[in-house]
C-alpha cells in the first residue's frame, strides 16, 4: 500500500468519525460536579518541614524533663556543642526527605536509604571519638532499658509526623516509612544523650544508635503492611 493510499484512509476516517453531542459531554460534567469537592492544597513544604523538626525536638525535650537531664549535664561544653547541632542537621535531613516523599515529584536531597545510612554512620564517627570508656558494665540491662525508652518516643514523634503528612500521597510508601521511621529514631536518640548519663562507649555506639535502624525497619514495615492490606481489600471488592 503507497504511503498517498494510507493518508486518504486516515483522512476518510476523520471526517467519517461522529462527534460527541456537547449537550452529553455537559451532562456529563454536571454529574460528575458533586463527586469532586476542592481539595485543600498543602501547606508549603518548609512548613511541614518545620513541623516535623519541631516534633522531634519537642518530643526529646519533653522525656528528658521528665526523666531527667543527666546525660546533658554530665557532657562537657565540646561534646553539646558537637552532638547536638549534629543530631539537629540529621533530624531536619529525615524531615526534608519525609516531606519530599509525601510530595510527588518534589526535589530529594537524598534518599531513604541515604539518609539511613548517613544517620548511622555519622553517630557511629561522632560517638566513636567522644566516648572512650569501653567499660561494660549491666551491658545487656542498661542497653535494653535504654533501647526501650528511645523506642519509646520515637512512636509518637511518627504518629505527630504522620499527622502532619497525612494528606500527602507516598508513592513509594515502604520508602517514606522508612524515613519517617529514621526521623523518629532520631528522636528517641536526641532524647537518651539529653537524658542517659552512661557514658560507656559500647553502650552508646550499641544500644543508643541501634534506635534508628530498628524505629526506621519498624516504619519501613508497618507501611508495607498497611500497602499490603490496602491492595488486598482492593481486590477482593473488585472480586466481588
Amino acid at each position: 500500500m503507497k504511503e498517498r493510499d494510507m493518508d486518504e484512509i486516515l483522512k476518510q476516517a476523520a471526517q467519517t468519525s461522529e462527534s460527541v453531542n456537547p449537550e452529553l459531554l455537559d451532562r456529563i460534567a454536571a454529574s460528575m460536579g458533586p463527586s469532586l469537592p476542592p481539595v485543600r492544597p498543602l501547606p508549603p513544604s518548609w512548613a511541614m518541614e518545620g513541623g516535623l523538626f519541631a516534633i522531634a525536638v519537642a518530643i526529646a525535650l519533653v522525656g528528658a524533663a521528665k526523666a531527667g537531664f543527666f546525660g546533658f549535664l554530665k557532657l562537657s561544653v565540646l561534646d553539646r556543642m558537637i552532638i547536638f547541632p549534629v543530631l539537629g542537621i540529621l533530624i531536619f535531613l529525615a524531615a526534608s526527605e519525609w516531606v519530599s516523599e509525601n510530595i510527588p515529584g518534589s526535589r530529594r536531597r537524598l534518599t531513604p536509604g541515604a539518609v539511613l545510612a548517613v544517620s548511622f554512620f555519622v553517630m557511629l564517627a561522632i560517638f566513636g571519638i567522644l566516648f572512650r570508656n569501653y567499660q561494660t558494665n549491666h551491658f545487656l540491662s542498661a542497653g535494653l532499658a535504654c533501647l526501650g525508652i528511645g523506642l519509646l518516643h520515637a512512636i509518637p514523634t511518627a504518629f505527630l509526623g504522620w499527622l502532619i503528612l497525612r494528606r500527602g500521597y507516598a508513592v513509594n510508601s515502604v520508602a517514606a516509612g522508612l524515613v519517617g521511621g529514621t526521623l523518629a529514631g532520631l528522636a528517641g536518640v536526641t532524647m537518651l544523650e539529653l537524658h542517659c548519663p552512661n557514658f560507656q562507649a559500647l553502650h552508646i555506639l550499641i544500644w543508643h544508635i541501634a534506635v534508628v535502624p530498628v524505629s526506621a525497619a519498624a516504619g519501613a514495615f508497618l507501611a508495607w503492611a498497611l500497602a499490603s492490606r490496602s491492595t488486598s481489600h482492593s481486590s477482593h471488592l473488585r472480586r466481588s
